[in-house]
């Protein structure tokens, strides 16, 4: 017993919370308090016989369809209802298939003799639901097998497993084990911990003690459902543990079926399944104790070898880390090829389920609580522990008000905006009531709060109803008109959204192509993101904070010294070129003692220089998070010249980042000057302008005389008005101006009469540094 025990290594029940000092406090609390709060039980499934209108309990749990072909998918029943006593209560479990865990690009890939085998489809039986007479209670199991998974009454969590079948299932009830659990927490003494574990406790500890003051944004950021496909890939090992790959492949299904109830529930945000791989051939990377070495591997694995499509892929390994947490994963890293990914080392589906929970929710954005922090956050309940404490909660239940604070701002920022692309269709076949609209189906109201369910009958819109759900579907059951906000700009790269007209749907979320100025020309666009060295020193060091004088980057970069530098080969520093001092080293004034966000390595260097009879700070330190990302460093994407920006520390023309270029008008002109380039390399026009290059002017609408009538085009008489202010229009740019461009956002808002001149591919050839 030397060493404390991680949240995942051991699964306890206790009926009261216990504080464990070690691993062997641990086990004694385990040991003594496991067997009062577990209990063997006998669940039945409950059905209506013929002739019968009350329920009645039958012993085979099998949800699997009768009228299917041997050689048939196995469907499973939509909905069912379950029994069990234990602890002296009589448990209803009523549940529906989640049809929204698996994509209907679902794919399962395993390996023979090197090479990947694909399939389509598999056996799906993960269902949501919540115990019968309690509004706040829910459930997220399988019954592939028996019932797998657990539930929740509001006071305890309920872990439901079947034991090993000892008789005929026509005969009897399958008997099962159900645990019942509050939460544990231990204390980690220091001096039990390597060196290497010391490090990241303390990164850990100290990561996240200030936050930032909250931001007003636009609630429908948030409270919009968002999806978050995600890949899993099990390593060899645990291929090896499960002993087949169908059993490999629903240990998956049932972390992921779990994560996607809770984070449903609080983050307005489904986990969406879209592919499974099982290396059952060999590991593919080496599996490593050390979690964040692992996680490089796997991030390099997934760029060159993975192929399918998902905002994050995720490891399983077999692997116990030498590490305080149960996994890793960069922060911040959704929607990114390179840092969209997490390892996860084995444990019970729960306890895999709550490595999963976190490790997603760095990806995120989302910071871990430290115990200094429980009241502010909101996890002060003894009793129900939240997913990302610092301390070590066994089962928690719910993300805190600082999780939760930490997504806004994540959003609000332009992260994470590859999760407003909702699913098209269900990987199973059509059915009405699953919330999504299939085909067949005019509309499908599921169980969602925002669909308006007198617009929508069977799955069909009544009579007079053009939607029945979406931002861009009034209360009436009738589109907006176009041009209606219904998703609006979070920052100077984000780009607003604006109903089409002919949807309740807001379309896909975009943001500005990578490149365009922002900040008062001051930084550029990349991800969705406005990068400033300003905005990078005030993120790490508090709103005091500003970047340093030019002077100070040409000086001390170029010296390559613990105070200025372009990274580390081994244990000597790179002196930066001239071209690249922008890219380097983080150099900024009026710094506190301490980063409000990661842990410093080391201590600030702090320089000052008289400068043309002044005193001029360059100060920096290299702040580090738990994915040893080093904040200390000028982020890619920022401004490091005229049409230059960083990249790995290299200043490059905006050029060679090999974005493709949007389409232009017939003077050259990015857009028709009507409109901004995106992410996906297409035009998104203003208001008034149409087109692929916004170059036709498209006056709103008038609203139709009828309810009767559907959504209008443009009449004749509108087209012949379109095109003769469009000559207009062309004919003042011809004769009145010689600037061209595009404006941002926020010039387009103000009104703003000037034009940027553009370089190469339409970006501004200036910019002050």
């Amino acid at each position: 017993c030397s060493r404390p025990l991680s949240r995942s290594r051991l699964s306890p029940f206790p009926s009261q919370p216990c504080v464990a000092e070690g691993l062997c406090d641990a086990l004694l609390c385990f040991v003594a308090l496991r067997a009062a709060d577990h209990e063997i039980t006998y669940p039945s499934r409950l059905i209506y016989y013929l002739n019968e209108d009350s329920e009645s309990t039958y012993h085979d749990l099998d949800t699997r369809t009768r009228s299917q072909g041997a050689d048939s998918q196995v469907i499973h029943l939509a909905q069912a209802s379950f029994q069990l006593e234990a602890f002296g209560s009589r448990f209803i479990l009523d549940l529906t298939l989640n049809n929204d865990l698996l994509s209907s690009d679902y794919v399962e890939i395993h390996y023979e003799e090197g090479k990947p085998v694909l399939s389509k489809g598999g056996e799906h039986c993960y269902y949501h639901g919540q115990l019968r007479g309690i509004q706040n209670s829910r459930a997220a199991l399988s019954t592939c097998n028996g019932l797998h998974g657990m539930f929740d009454d509001g006071q305890y969590v309920y872990l439901i497993e079947p034991l090993q079948q000892t008789h005929s299932i026509d005969s009897a009830a399958r008997p099962h084990s159900l645990r019942r659990s509050h939460t544990l927490q231990w204390a980690e003494d220091p001096d039990t911990l390597t060196e290497e574990e010391m490090l990241l406790s303390e990164l850990s500890e100290i990561s996240w003690l200030k936050r930032r003051k909250k931001r007003a944004m636009p609630r429908n950021v948030f409270e919009e459902m968002k999806y978050l496909e995600i890949m899993i890939v099990s390593d060899h090992n645990l291929y090896k543990r499960h002993k087949s790959k169908q059993h490999t492949k629903n240990f998956a299904k049932s972390v992921v079926n779990f994560v996607d109830a809770v984070y449903k529930e609080h983050l307005h945000t489904r986990v969406v399944l879209v592919a499974v791989e099982i290396w059952t051939d060999q590991d593919h990377i080496p599996i490593s104790v050390k979690p964040l070495e692992m996680l490089r591997d796997f991030s390099k694995y997934r760029q060159h070898s993975i192929k399918q499509h998902a905002d994050a892929v995720h490891l399983f390994s077999n692997v116990t880390f030498h590490y305080r947490r149960s996994s890793a994963a960069y922060f911040a890293g959704v929607c990114s090829m390179t840092r969209g990914v997490g390892v996860n080392e084995y444990g019970t589906t729960w306890t895999m389920a709550a490595a999963l929970l976190q490790s997603l929710a760095q990806n995120l954005g989302i910071q871990w609580d430290p115990a200094a922090k429980r009241k502010e956050c909101g996890c002060v309940e003894s009793w129900v522990g939240c997913i990302m404490e610092d301390t070590g909660v066994q089962h928690p239940r719910k993300f805190s008000k600082c999780s939760i604070s930490d997504y806004k701002e994540f959003l609000l920022k332009g992260g994470g905006s590859c999760l407003f692309n909702r699913p098209t269709k269900l990987f199973e076949a059509t059915e009405c009531g699953n919330g999504y609209v299939e085909v067949g189906e005019e509309c499908d109201c599921g169980g969602r709060a925002e669909c308006y369910k007198e617009c929508c009958k069977k799955c069909s819109l009544s009579n007079g109803a053009h939607c029945s759900d979406g931002p861009c579907c009034n209360t009436t059951c009738l589109f907006y008109p176009r041009g209606y906000g219904c998703r609006y700009a979070v920052n100077d790269c984000d780009i607003s959204e604006t109903c089409t007209g002919d949807s309740g749907q807001c379309p896909p979320n975009l943001h500005k192509q990578d490149g365009y100025s922002c900040h008062l020309n001051q930084g550029r666009c990349y991800s969705g993101e406005c990068k400033t060295r300003d905005s990078q020193c005030r993120y790490i060091w508090g709103p005091k904070a500003s970047a340093s004088e030019k002077f100070c980057y040409e000086k001390l970069n170029t010296e390559g010294t613990e105070k200025g530098n372009c990274g580390k080969d081994g244990e000597k520093w790179i002196q930066c070129s001239k071209h690249d001092v922008f890219c380097g080293y983080l150099l900024c004034a009026n710094i506190g003692r301490d980063p409000r966000i990661g842990m410093m390595k080391g201590d600030i260097t702090p320089t000052s220089f008289n400068h043309q009879g002044r005193l001029v700070d360059c100060s920096g330190g290299h702040v580090l998070l738990d994915d040893e990302t080093d904040l200390g460093y000028i982020e890619d994407g920022t401004p490091c010249g005229p049409s230059m920006m960083c990249l790995d520390r290299k200043c490059l023309p905006i050029q060679s980042f090999n974005m493709s270029a949007c389409p232009s008008g017939s003077h050259g002109q990015v857009c028709s000057a009507h409109g901004v380039c995106n992410n996906e390399a297409t035009c998104t026009c203003d208001a008034t302008w149409a087109g692929t290059d916004c170059s036709m002017p498209d006056p709103p609408k008038e609203p139709p005389p009828s309810e009767d009538e559907g959504p209008k085009g443009p009449s004749a008489t509108n087209l012949i008005i379109g095109s003769i202010a469009g000559a207009i229009l062309v004919a003042a740019i011809v004769l009145g101006g010689t600037g061209w461009g595009f404006k941002s956002l926020a010039e387009d808002v103000m009104g703003r009469s000037q034009f940027i001149r553009l370089g190469p591919r339409g970006h501004t050839d200036h910019i002050d540094l």
